[in-house]
């Protein structure tokens, strides 16, 4: 028979995995600065069109505002959707603009592709 907190980690697991566009792991320096807080440096883990992971030492309460900062890039919205163990992971406010989602997959990863944005 399985228990309620089963189900319900169960639940929380397909959750996290129902994403809106698929996500790169990857590694890029950046900021975070919380709603009425100062920026803290941190690693991006992984990227989509909807959101990202990011390193954060200290809990974050989901549903907290906070915007990423990217090298060469204007500060991205976003909202506090989980935090487990020094990772947070967050949905932006807007989706990025695929060209610049490429672009940056393009300078973290490596692989030399960049689009023109017009």
């Amino acid at each position: 028979m399985t228990t309620m907190f089963e189900s319900f980690d169960k639940y929380t697991t397909a959750a996290q995995e129902d994403r809106c566009a698929p996500r790169t792991s990857l590694v890029i320096p950046a900021s975070l600065r919380l709603s009425g807080s100062k920026s803290f440096e941190t690693v991006v883990k992984d990227l989509s069109l909807g959101g990202f992971s990011a390193m954060s030492i200290n809990r974050i309460h989901i549903g907290t505002v906070c915007w990423l900062m990217i090298p060469g890039l204007e500060s991205q919205q976003s909202e506090v959707i989980w935090w487990s163990n020094g990772l947070v992971g967050c949905a932006f406010s807007k989706l990025l603009s695929p060209i610049i989602h490429d672009n940056l997959l393009a300078r973290y990863r490596g692989d030399g592709v960049y689009r023109a944005v017009c």
